[in-house]
């Protein structure tokens, strides 16, 4: 069965694929960040060089029905300036088939926003808040079913289907989940995709040891799954970021008003007692930067992580913990880093995220270390630094990537390899 694009024949082929075009766009609809757009070029261009035409679908933001603020129309110019092609553009998803007949090869067509259909999310929308059980049931029955009739027709457009949209790949949609069952010989993952998926084996699956794991970010609540079910994986489990001050309290130390999740707290020793009893190195921040505000302009000092003042709360990883970390990265043949160790988005608290950032990119480029960053602020972190050309592999997915890493089995994935 036909996996991976590479070896696909496209000649004369009419393509249908999922790309992930949800980018920000400025209050003149012009897209700030075109990193997804561009992420999909070698997929696109791939069809097109293979003598096929294609097929463009895509979500962009929430919107709640038909709404002109999250048109795609908005991104066809810069599809067209990083293709290098005129982009067609059919303006309901549904009445597609004369021009997707008509299409050449070499020729692009871009589908309006998925969205605007209920039936894309299969979520029933304008009930009223008081609606009964009863109500809801008989809703969500309705769109299921006008769901099966959305999916053929998106797929009566094309002769095969790939999926590129990493980033939607966890949501059992109907254009990331369904329509590959209409292609059963002929549906594959894009470039984007068969890159995800192996950048993520190399860590879950088939890691080379020692295997460091970073964790970042502010709650542990959030990344629960991940820390489990990497334990079962990793040499180093590296803990940072707000969710680090749950694991100090639970070990009786003082955080002053750091965030905490104190419901966290039984988790938090759960999770050091697994890392003990699977002889797994946990590290923590001995030292923080703390400041008496959440402010890039408040006082700071360096304090224990266990003895932080009240009024103050930690804010950035201390200089010992960085340099302990860079060793610990440096001695490893895997790294994944997933969330930032300190609030990067303050220049006075960010100078912990890039030392990680630096440290990640010189095992990289002197040790041949594969270095994974995944997770939105650390994608956000790498980018804003100018490392995300340094490392291994920056992954596209947020909530994807998070899933992945917990062991789940995504449904954009599975409705490709059943």
């Amino acid at each position: 069965m036909q996996k991976f694009i590479d070896t696909y024949d496209f000649k004369g082929k009419r393509v249908i694929a999922r790309v992930d075009f949800n980018v920000p766009l400025d209050k003149n609809f012009k897209v700030t960040d075109d990193t997804r757009i561009r992420a999909a070029v070698p997929t696109i261009k791939k069809v097109l060089d293979g003598g096929g035409s294609i097929i463009l679908m895509s979500h962009l933001g929430r919107p709640k029905g038909v709404d002109k603020k999250y048109s795609l129309e908005h991104i066809i110019y810069k599809i067209e300036e990083l293709v290098c092609k005129k982009v067609l553009f059919c303006t309901d998803c549904m009445k597609a088939d004369k021009m997707a007949q008509e299409l050449k090869p070499g020729d692009v067509l871009l589908l309006e926003n998925l969205r605007f259909y209920a039936e894309e999310e299969g979520k029933p929308r304008g009930l009223a808040e008081d609606a009964s059980d009863e109500e809801k049931k008989a809703a969500k029955a309705k769109v299921k079913e006008s769901q099966k009739e959305f999916v053929k027709h998106l797929a009566s457009y094309a002769d095969c289907y790939i999926n590129d949209a990493f980033g939607t790949a966890h949501r059992a949609h109907a254009s990331t989940a369904l329509i590959a069952s209409y292609f059963p010989n002929d549906k594959m993952f894009g470039f984007i995709m068969e890159g995800e998926i192996k950048a993520i084996d190399k860590v879950v699956k088939e890691p080379q040891h020692p295997v460091t794991a970073i964790i970042g970010g502010s709650k542990v609540s959030s990344k629960i799954g991940i820390l489990q079910n990497l334990l079962e994986k990793v040499d180093n489990m590296v803990i940072g970021g707000g969710m680090a001050f749950t694991f100090t309290k639970a070990q009786g130390g003082k955080i002053g008003a750091s965030i905490c999740e104190d419901d966290q707290i039984p988790v938090a020793l759960s999770i050091m007692k697994a890392a003990q009893e699977k002889g797994v190195k946990l590290f923590l921040p001995k030292y923080v930067v703390a400041a008496n505000s959440f402010s890039n302009d408040a006082l700071k000092m360096i304090c224990l992580a266990n003895e932080i003042p009240e009024g103050w709360m930690g804010m950035d990883a201390g200089t010992d913990f960085l340099v302990q970390i860079e060793d610990v990265i440096l001695n490893s043949k895997t790294v994944l880093w997933n969330g930032p160790v300190g609030v990067f988005e303050m220049p006075n608290f960010a100078h912990g995220t890039l030392d990680i950032a630096k440290a990640l990119a010189k095992a990289t480029q002197e040790k041949g270390v594969f270095t994974l960053v995944g997770g939105g602020d650390s994608v956000a972190a790498v980018n804003q630094m100018g490392y995300a050309d340094k490392v291994s592999y920056v992954s596209t997915g947020g909530g994807a990537m998070l899933e992945s890493l917990e062991g789940k089995v995504l449904p954009g994935i599975q409705a490709i390899v059943e």
